[in-house]
């Protein structure tokens, strides 16, 4: 079965690279094969004809014989290699669309130079040995006698050159015999160990003998050390164990031991006698090393607040410990004034100053905001973290909701780390750093990955386990280690999550030359946390300024052979498998600028002008035009490039670099990147994201980032099962558009872990085929069984789409859909298609979610939100109806790091999906299916009904702003209306004509509708209940809910009850809303038309649209 030398045998190429070839070969009859994605030893063959690629599986026997599925009638033939297969296929009339006639042949890919393969592990490298075997004048191989004295050249050329270097070094600080040893052991003593290990003893007997000879003193100090050492430790042991020191007294009694070996041995008791008496201390005072007894001081913060038009200045106090915080008038005044932990609802964030609301609850079960404005937002941001430390340290949930992540990468340019790296960890350099207040803060898992790494996986392991002890105090656990030659990837935890991760796994894969060497390649490995998959990948691909496009081919090899995650997961790759994916490393991307710019660089790096750099880094390009790393985020680059300094500094690039050829530039570049992929709405933000000043050990700086992560439980019910009633998910309406020439029938696979076992749709109808392109209708419904109804279970979960041929079982594209957005209502979807990290097309489609009652618990990530300001009039000026520019300061409460996004990032990125939520049962729609660029659009402003807004405490509240007029509430941008944004009727198409109008929904899947629903009211987006929701059980609608229009309408506001999602806030002229605790019962609020933010101020002006006239929004009710 031999495919060896066979031009037309493409090897595993992936499909969509199958049809391009054959569409640039552009003749009937051109053929090509390759390795079948969906079965292990199986090929397909892909023939053209008319403008079609046709697919046909060849599939092997019991006896390893092989045949081709093709046409029913057609008798099947067995062959035992694929070159008989492919010769007989040549006749006609064989079954296939056409016979087979002209052989695509194999592109040939750009491979790595030979010269870029590291040699040796430690710098500076040696020159190169002419030990490969000579050839002679006649061109035949020498002699035995000849390789021997080919071998002695060798040698003499390496003798020389470190005789050479030994006249070049300082050693007049060395004692005479120590120098005479090291000369006499390279004038003669190094060829004869060569000899030695030419004959088959590697054991360098006289280069031990220089060894023992050097460290003669130090081998008589150890032997008088260690003993004391032994005993000191044995002194610390908690159970003493005579067997075990007898032992170790021989170890330390033996002096012929390796010099080497006994430094080792005394090297672990240090750390062993350094662990014990830790150990013993944390535990006489109580400390377990978990983050519930945590060492974190108490904190002060000088803030200033406003009280009747003064500037006061305030210092407030953070005792996490504790669970409490100060307010106090001066920093070393009295601490009378404080409130408790679970007193404090929630912080609310000013987006344009450092300004921070703190929700309370007074004794007289009343809230009261307290507005402060800190030094700056990284003063703010630390404090932000204390609190929330503070939440969760004294929060009575027996698992977390809430995790923060550390994502590091380093090239170590094969040097050993400095003594200290506690910089890299405490987040310590430039760009997005963490505030000194926040340095006593552990994160709850460490991810590490290093390239060119020298140490052992045991030396690495203590090194970042001491570093972390010294800035947490606490001991981490190690979970996970892979190393592929010198690419390390390392997963340390707190000890009290050891038993929250499972199903961990690792894997690497090499794309060295041929994809044979693993000097570059990628190692990553993978883990549940309780309900939550994480995916992290440490790669270090193609150098060189000019690869880039192997660089890519090295992205691609890596997403399709890493195999991490779910087996069962099968047709996807690792884009798809996991809640959040991280990519780490040094991906080796480069600023695409002439060589003769160095010095401009240079300069603009001294003068912080990165943004005009970005511009032209690779990966930035490559990454926009879709060609890597599809739909992957990466938090704004505010720090130098990390590469190539030189060593022992970090004031100079040393971007030339002398080689055989001639000079070769290394231009300062962003090679040491962290990016991220997560599901659809799901809670993730980065908190920092820079590299340091000080490990200067290597030519790369390394890259720190920290994420804060939302995480879901292992679910357990608290209902009897019997009294629960069944959930349902339903996809209806379902159109794939797919990339491709394929002639061929599709269906549809639904995957998820709230699922017993995937699900197939039945055969989807191709309705056109142009421009490579064909669309494929999915009449039928779909409905799923979820294993748990609970919505504080299903809310969380995400369905999995694979849309796949039935002619080879092979995927086309794939995508995710979060059961979140369905969570009120009937939603329309639209999500990118990708098949191994390319996109294949787009689905578009409907979901409804039916579960069992249940109540949602607040998530400690809704506990800090963003108030975005707009700009308006001036504060205490009267506004003008008539002037659509005149509208007093909104106020829009919403925690953007559900959109994936930072939190001073502006406009909406391309992510792969959007959502149209539309009205409940009997209300219409919202939204429909933009077009192929389709972009959510932005909260637009909301008028409530004030009347029923009550305290965290249920008492009724005075929603009224400092001028008597009633506050406003605004959506939060994620659950409003996904679809094509429009502003007016002019761009909204007439509904009846579009091919893809969606159906009414199943009344069986039926919603709450609240009981003062105005039935004239056009279709609204439905807000999200996120936290502090209960769901409650009403009747179901009489009938369908009908879908007159997709598209939103002008409409006059009526006002309607707050928003639960907005945890029924209360808001004041200016001012953020107060949370509110649950309260079941209490009726679900609808919002009116959604406002746009694109004219507002929020977007530079660069990015403001400027062809679209600006729409009034409608005059206040």
């Amino acid at each position: 079965m031999s495919t060896s030398y066979q031009p037309w045998h493409h090897g595993n190429i992936t499909r969509s690279k199958a049809e391009d070839l054959l569409s640039k070969a552009a003749k009937d009859g051109s053929f090509l094969l390759r390795d079948s994605e969906s079965i292990q030893g199986a090929y397909a063959l892909c023939v053209l004809f008319q403008n079609c690629v046709y697919t046909y599986r060849i599939l092997p026997n019991e006896e390893r014989k092989l045949s081709v599925q093709a046409s029913e009638g057609v008798p099947i033939r067995f062959f035992s290699v694929l070159a008989d297969l492919v010769e007989t296929y040549y006749s006609p009339n064989m079954g296939l669309a056409t016979h087979l006639q002209f052989p695509v042949q194999k592109e040939e890919e750009p491979e790595e130079e030979p010269g870029q393969i590291i040699t040796s592990k430690y710098p500076p490298q040696l020159p190169p040995r002419n030990i490969s075997g000579g050839l002679s004048a006649n061109g035949s191989k020498e002699t035995h006698g000849g390789e021997s004295q080919t071998s002695e050249l060798a040698c003499a050329s390496l003798r020389d050159t470190y005789l050479q270097r030994l006249q070049q070094l300082d050693m007049s600080n060395l004692p005479e015999e120590h120098q005479q040893s090291i000369q006499e052991y390279f004038h003669t003593s190094l060829c004869l160990d060569a000899e030695q290990a030419q004959n088959g003893n590697p054991n360098f007997p006289r280069l031990k003998k220089l060894i023992m000879g050097i460290c003669k003193h130090l081998n008589s100090e150890i032997s008088r050390t260690l003993p004391t050492l032994e005993a000191f430790q044995r002194l610390l042991d908690q159970q003493l164990s005579p067997g075990v020191g007898r032992m170790r007294s021989q170890v330390s009694a033996d002096s012929g031991q390796a010099v080497s070996f006994r430094l080792e041995q005394m090297t672990k008791l240090l750390y062993s006698i350094e662990d014990k008496a830790k150990a013993a201390l944390f535990e006489s005072v109580g400390y377990d090393g978990s983050h519930r007894k945590s060492l974190i001081p108490p904190i002060t913060f000088e803030v200033k607040s406003e009280l009747l038009g003064l500037t006061n200045k305030m210092f407030i106090k953070v005792d996490v410990e504790t669970g409490k915080i100060y307010f106090k008038k001066y920093k070393d005044g009295p601490e009378d004034k404080y409130f408790v932990h679970n007193k404090i609802l929630q912080l609310v964030k000013s987006q344009k100053v450092a300004k921070l609301v703190i929700v309370v609850e007074t004794e007289k079960e009343k809230t009261l905001r307290k507005e402060f404005v800190f030094d700056d937002t990284k003063k703010r941001e630390g404090f932000c973290q204390l609190l929330q430390q503070m939440k969760n340290k004294h929060s009575d949930k027996p698992e977390p909701d809430m995790i923060t992540v550390f994502v590091g990468t380093w090239n170590m340019g094969n040097a050993s780390p400095p003594h200290s790296i506690a910089s890299w960890f405490q987040c310590k350099g430039q760009g997005k750093t963490r505030d000194d207040t926040a340095d006593h803060i552990p994160h709850d898992i460490y991810v590490i990955g290093t390239q060119e790494d020298p140490l052992g996986e045991k030396e690495w392991i203590d090194t970042l386990k001491s570093a972390l002890r010294g800035t947490t105090n606490i001991s981490f656990k190690q979970i996970a280690i892979q190393t592929l030659w010198n690419i390390r990837i390392v997963v340390l935890a707190k000890p009290e999550h050891e038993n929250r991760i499972s199903h961990i796994f690792s894997d690497s894969v090499k794309t060295g030359i041929a994809n044979a060497l693993g000097n570059k390649g990628a190692v990553g490995v993978s883990f549940m946390f309780n309900g939550t998959s994480f995916g992290f990948v440490n790669s270090h691909l193609t150098s060189g300024s000019e690869k880039k496009l192997r660089r890519n081919q090295n992205y691609v090899s890596i997403l399709r052979f890493l195999n991490l995650g779910d087996k069962k997961l099968n047709p996807f790759d690792i884009t798809h498998r996991f809640t959040h994916l991280f990519w780490l490393g040094d991906l080796n991307y480069r600023i695409e600028l002439p060589s003769t710019e160095a010095e401009s660089i240079v300069t603009k790096i001294k003068q912080q002008q990165y943004q005009e750099l970005l511009c032209r880094d690779q990966l930035t390009i490559e990454k926009g035009e879709g060609k890597v790393f599809l739909h992957y985020d990466e938090e704004e680059i505010t720090f130098a490039p990390t590469y190539r300094f030189e060593r022992d500094t970090r004031e100079k690039y040393a971007y030339t670099k002398a080689k055989a050829t001639g000079t070769k530039y290394n231009l300062p570049s962003w090679c040491d990147r962290v990016l991220r992929r997560s599901y659809p709405l799901v809670h993730v933000f980065c908190q920092s994201y820079g590299c340091t000043n000080d490990i200067m050990t290597s030519d790369h700086s390394p890259v720190f980032s920290t994420f804060e992560v939302g995480v879901s439980s292992q679910f357990v019910s608290k209902h009897d099962p019997n009294s629960v009633s069944q959930g349902g998910i339903k996809f209806m309406n379902c159109v794939a558009t797919l990339m491709t020439k394929s002639k061929t029938k599709f269906f549809i696979e639904y995957h998820s872990s709230c699922l017993e076992k995937f699900v197939k749709s039945s055969e989807g109808e191709n309705q056109d085929h142009s421009d490579g392109n064909i669309k494929v209708r999915f009449g039928n419904q779909v409905e799923l069984v979820p294993i748990i109804s609970d919505p504080e279970y299903l809310l969380d979960q995400h369905i999995l789409l694979c849309v796949k041929s039935t002619d080879c079982d092979e995927s086309y594209g794939e995508g995710c859909v979060a059961l979140r957005a369905a969570e009120s209502s009937y939603t329309e979807f639209q999500v990118t298609l990708t098949h191994h990290g390319e996109r294949t097309g787009t689905l578009t489609g409907g979901v409804q979610l039916r579960t069992s009652g249940g109540k949602q618990t607040e998530k400690l990530y809704d506990f800090i939100q963003v108030e975005r300001d707009d700009s308006g009039a001036p504060k205490g000026k009267g506004v003008d109806p008539n002037n659509k520019f005149a509208f007093p300061h909104p106020i829009d409460i919403t925690n953007p790091s559900y959109m994936g996004v930072g939190y001073k990032s502006v406009g909406v990125t391309d992510r792969g999906w959007s959502y149209s939520m539309s009205l409940r049962s009997g209300s219409g729609g919202v939204g429909g299916h933009g077009g192929k660029d389709q972009t959510p659009i932005f909260p637009r402003k909301t008028v409530y009904d004030h009347n029923t807004v009550r305290s965290p405490t249920g008492k009724a509240m005075d929603n009224v702003g400092e001028d008597g007029k009633p506050a406003e509430m605004f959506d939060n941008p994620l659950y409003g209306s996904m679809g094509k944004c429009g502003g007016g009727a002019k761009d909204s198409p007439d509904p009846q004509s579009s091919k893809d109008h969606l159906t009414a929904p199943d009344p069986y899947f039926s919603f709450p509708k609240p009981s003062d629903q105005d039935p004239d009211r056009p279709p609204v987006p439905t807000p999200r209940n996120r936290s502090y929701t209960c769901s409650e059980t009403k009747p179901p609608s009489s009938g369908p809910t009908s879908f007159t229009s997709l598209h939103p309408q002008s409409y006059t506001k009526n006002p309607v009850k707050p928003s639960r999602s907005e945890g029924g806030m209360v808001l004041t002229a200016n001012k953020p809303p107060l949370p509110m605790k649950s309260r079941p019962g209490q009726a679900e609020a609808t919002s009116t038309k959604p406002r746009d933010y694109r004219d507002s101020s929020e977007l530079p002006s660069k990015l403001r649209p400027t062809s679209r006239p600006i729409q009034p929004l409608p005059k206040e009710g």
